[in-house]
């Protein structure tokens, strides 16, 4: 039995911490959701997501790797909107003071926008259908018949990118609680700031790549002519080198993107029920804190009251799901005929599951596997459909796939975005919503723009679109097997698919001083393809970033990602009046070569 002391008993702190003392977020006037969309954010946003869809359709027309650019958006849009309102109170108008609120709802429809530049397959699935594509391929290679082929269109594309990346929205919502060898320097500020943005055992990882395959593995194939494949045939013949440097590239991809799914899927699911085990035995415990703990906690009630604030109904989000899903599977059979409705049908009832899955995954690895995802839909509905139109119907399915999963993923970023700088989840998912709705015009615009400037998907031009290629091949394997590639390309592809799943395995099972060290597969995967230009200028940035963090870490930390921002963006730019020149089919007037000076 415990004692009563009634004695006097004398305190020395406040029970209460004066007003002033609570923290500046506690106080802070947050504006209703409905203020924190402006008229000024969404003219930003427009301007910055049309900039950001030409910079990822030319990142992924060349190289296929694209570099995370939220960091860009969010800069540049404060970088933007600082300047609109300073130009405005210099003429004397009266204006909206910017908040950070704001701020990230523009970055939100920035990132909305953009990433349908990606996930729209303008570099992959889409362009896989184009004639161009199929002849590259070969018009009597097994299972890569005419009937198969789909041009890209301004209307058709519109409308398929229209009926399949709102779903994504909806699906989550409720959850939101040498030079002949291509070595060579191209001086691509481009690439040059894709490095300074990429971590270090990326762009490593990617000029290791080029070594094997373009310094060791090809030239030593190049010697088998004649042996292993018929030395007569051209440098983009299937049967011939061409073959083994897609399908290893594949065979890398693929052993990657099965290992991480696993991986990822395994961590949610152990995550799920420890985190459910935990909440169900751990006794509540009412504790008292004070000093730095108190502020922290009184900051992380106040953002988990924001953020439940404006709760988005579920019966909202069911519905909604509900509603597009029904007008994808009517309209996707008329864009794409071989893609039979029940089959979109079945792609939406799981897809919520691997939305979740990928959006998990994402926040506990800050990876997206959302073209895994898209493969492995690509691969069963192509071998459901068969020979009579299985592979448009995969790649369609592909990207149905992959549209949702990656929006749902970059939904769930934006939620956390909005919960840390005390956003609403309402005006987080309108700019979303507002920023798909843009993207779905912007994107197939800008890649118009292109489409009709440059040569896409030719091995001899800039823009390759080297996963066009990849992704057919892909659809088409899935009907016919591997009875037509070239002598040892199997034993090749099966040993570099075991070689991407122990890579993966070595790096998890060694300790972190060792497995930083350790190459990605998926990034050596890229040069395997299409050379190694690419691999020396991201190489260089990192360079430059690794010298820049042993002169000043500090500095480098806070703006290398806006030097690489000024490389990229200033590069992206040009692409617009090289474009308007090219259309017009106006040549340059002068232009510089470099070659060695010495020739043998």
């Amino acid at each position: 039995m415990g004692t009563e002391n009634s004695g006097t008993v004398e305190i020395s702190e406040p029970l209460l911490e004066e007003p002033s003392k609570i923290p500046e977020s506690d106080s802070e006037n947050i504006p209703d959701w409905k203020e924190q969309i402006t008229i000024r954010g969404l003219v930003v946003s427009a301007v910055l997501g049309t900039l950001f869809c030409i910079i990822t359709h030319k990142l992924n027309l060349t190289v296929g790797i694209i570099p995370s650019l939220n960091v860009a958006a969010g800069l540049l849009g404060f970088f933007f909107v600082k300047s609109w309102t300073g130009f405005m109170s210099q003429l004397g108008f009266s204006v909206k003071p910017f908040t950070k609120q704001e701020n990230t709802v523009i970055q939100t429809c920035v990132v909305a926008c953009y990433g349908l530049a990606f996930s729209g397959g303008f570099g992959s699935y889409l362009l896989a259908m184009d004639e161009k594509t199929y002849n590259l391929i070969g018009p009597d290679y097994p299972g890569n018949r005419a009937e198969d082929v789909k041009n890209p269109g301004l209307l058709w594309m519109m409308g398929f990118i229209f009926i399949v990346s709102f779903l994504g929205l909806f699906s989550l919502v409720p959850l939101r609680k040498s030079s002949s060898c291509r070595f060579y320097f191209d001086f691509s500020p481009t690439y040059v700031g894709c490095g300074l943005i990429c971590p270090h055992i990326v762009n490593c990882s990617v000029l290791f790549g080029a070594i094997i395959s373009w310094g060791i593995l090809w030239p030593l194939i190049s010697q088998r002519a004649g042996d292993w494949y018929p030395a007569d045939l051209g440098s983009n013949d299937f049967k011939g080198l061409y073959g083994y440097k897609v399908f290893i590239a594949i065979s890398l991809i693929l052993g990657d993107g099965l290992y991480n799914l696993i991986k990822i899927v395994s961590i949610s699911v152990t995550e799920i029920f420890r985190n459910s085990s935990m909440e169900n035995n751990i006794p509540l415990v009412m504790e008292v804190i004070g000093g730095e703990s108190s502020r922290l906690e009184l900051e992380k009630k106040k953002r988990d009251e924001v953020f439940l604030k404006d709760r988005i109904p579920f019966w909202f989000a069911g519905s909604g799901y509900v509603a597009l899903a029904a007008i994808s599977t009517a309209t996707m059979p008329i864009i794409f005929p071989p893609l039979k409705w029940y089959l979109v049908l079945c792609s939406y009832l799981i897809a919520p599951a691997l939305a979740f899955c990928n959006s998990y995954g994402t926040g506990l690895t800050d990876w997206s596997l959302a073209s895994t995802y898209g493969k492995i839909g690509l691969f069963i509905i192509a071998s459901l459909v068969g020979s009579n139109g299985g592979v448009v119907a995969g790649l369609a399915a592909c990207g149905v796939m992959m549209s949702i999963v990656s929006t749902a993923a970059d939904l769930m970023q934006d939620f956390k975005t909005g919960y840390l700088t005390l956003s609403s989840a309402k005006s987080m998912f309108v700019s979303q919503l507002v920023g798909t709705a843009m993207g779905c015009i912007i994107a197939p615009l800008t890649f118009w723009m292109y489409w009709n400037a440059f040569d896409i998907g030719s091995p001899d031009s800039p823009y390759k679109a080297p996963y066009a290629v990849i992704y057919r091949e892909m659809a088409i394997l899935g009907i016919e097997g591997f009875s037509e590639l070239p002598k040892h390309c199997l034993a090749l592809c099966c040993g570099f698919f075991v070689a991407a799943l122990a890579i993966n395995l070595l790096k998890d099972v060694t300790p972190a001083k060792v497995s930083q060290f350790i190459p990605i597969p998926m990034a050596m995967a890229v040069p395997f393809y299409i050379g190694a230009y690419f691999a020396i200028d991201m190489f260089v940035g990192t360079v430059i970033l690794f010298v820049w963090e042993k002169i000043n870490k500090k500095d480098a930390d806070d703006f290398a990602g806006a030097v690489a921002s000024g490389l990229i963006c200033g590069d992206g730019i040009w692409t617009i009046p090289s474009a308007i020149l090219s259309i017009f089919r106006i040549n340059p007037p002068i232009c510089m070569y470099f070659g060695p000076s010495v020739r043998t």
